[in-house]
């Protein structure tokens, strides 16, 4: 039997495609399960912003439960990345209005980094389900060029009317070789004897970075107050 914040978020995603993440769809909410506004703030602190980033968080729990079944033999890093990526958004077919709703809440200033920590968080979900072991500083940026690309196919799969969206299947593959292209740059010029030595300031401060163990939980200020995880 499903518990109560389970029953809230349920209850709410049926009032979101009309009222989007507000005070209004938490009005509803309450109303229609008996029980009062401030028994929903027992359980979700923040309201609306709360319930939208619960409903992303589901969204990366199911993506986990799919991946995890996955054993990637043979497939080159690019492939896994894709398969997450279209899992993750497969996951969510018939839910397109309330992630729109959601980008639209985490486009307001004051919740800006939650939605920022979100992708950061379902980045890092994908990076790990794919089996990702790096701690130096490609911890970092291998996570901020996903949420970079996981970002910008959102909302281009929010707008796409394409048959099975098939253009934004097309979308991620270009964006993804784009990333690999800079990588692939980037590979050159630490190979290069010619700029190593412009290369040597750069590459002793990525060498000063580590990763936390702990993770994106505990990441500096500017992540304070947001979620651990994930518009979708």
């Amino acid at each position: 039997m499903p518990d109560i914040k389970t029953k809230i978020l349920d209850t709410a995603l049926t009032h979101v495609i009309f009222d989007g993440w507000s005070d209004t769809t938490l009005a509803a909410t309450a109303e229609d399960l008996g029980i009062t506004s401030a028994d929903i703030i027992a359980h979700y602190p923040r309201g609306a912003v709360d319930l939208a980033l619960a409903f992303h968080r589901r969204g990366d729990a199911a993506m986990e439960e799919v991946l995890a079944g996955e054993t990637f033999a043979g497939l080159k890093i690019r492939e896994k990345i894709t398969f997450a990526i279209r899992t993750r958004l497969s996951l969510m077919e018939g839910q397109q209005e309330e992630v729109r709703r959601g980008t639209t809440l985490f486009t307001l200033p004051i919740y800006a980094a939650d939605g920022a920590r979100a992708l950061w968080e379902t980045a890092d979900k994908i990076w790990t389900a794919i089996g990702d072991t790096s701690e130096d500083v490609n911890w970092y940026t291998k996570r901020m060029t996903l949420s970079g690309v996981y970002s910008a196919t959102v909302l281009y799969w929010l707008g796409d009317q394409s048959e099975g969206h098939s253009a934004t299947w097309d979308f991620l593959d270009r964006r993804i070789e784009d990333v690999m292209r800079i990588e692939t740059l980037k590979s050159n010029l630490r190979d290069n004897k010619l700029l190593a030595p412009f290369m040597a300031g750069p590459n002793w401060l990525a060498s000063q970075i580590r990763a936390p163990k702990a993770g994106p939980r505990d990441m500096p200020g500017r992540w304070n107050g947001g979620p651990r995880d994930s518009g979708q």
